[in-house]
């Protein structure tokens, strides 16, 4: 199968839930995040806001923030993505491909350590991720090597073996329910 027809099939699959299993699935996955040492050892966590079927990160992102944690989620500004403090997670609107951003343009979070939660459409055990095809979170990684990764992701997302490129940046962690 391709990238392309695979991107297709998750996405077929993600439109077929309804809104209790994505519900359903998200919590589970709150918890699993939430105990992970991943989760225990950040002090600042880059998230990302849920489009269409994406896990609902919202409600993870602020427990994250109750338990004393830095918020950052992403904006594009062209083709470069960076990651913008936010303190409230309402303050949002639509952005690049109608994906949430923050309204504001910054500041801008600049932690080298952050834990960088990676959205994505398929995931295999050894990390390897396909995207949805823009490629901004292998340009920000390259431009910002060290971060510890992690994916969240529902189960029909994990598969057996991905074909990477040499610019695809695996995750340390995936995360499914």
């Amino acid at each position: 199968m391709t990238k392309d027809e695979l991107r297709r099939a998750i996405r077929a699959r993600k439109r077929a839930m309804t809104e209790e299993e994505i519900t359903e699935k998200s919590v589970r996955l709150g918890q699993l995040f939430r105990a992970s040492h991943w989760y225990q050892e950040a002090d600042t966590i880059y998230g990302y806001l849920p489009y269409n079927q994406e896990v609902r990160t919202v409600p993870m992102l602020e427990q994250a923030r109750a338990d004393g944690k830095r918020i950052a989620v992403p904006k594009c500004f062209g083709n470069e993505m960076k990651f913008i403090y936010l303190d409230d997670l309402t303050r949002v609107e639509k952005g690049y491909a109608g994906i949430p951003e923050p309204i504001d343009d910054g500041p801008e979070a600049r932690n080298p350590t952050a834990l960088v939660l990676m959205p994505g459409l398929a995931f295999d055990r050894a990390g390897h991720r396909i995207g949805y095809g823009g490629g901004f979170y292998d340009r920000f990684l390259a431009r910002e090597p060290g971060h510890p990764t992690l994916a969240l992701c529902y189960d029909f997302q994990m598969v057996e073996h991905l074909e990477t490129e040499k610019f695809d940046v695996p995750v340390d962690c995936v995360l499914w329910a």
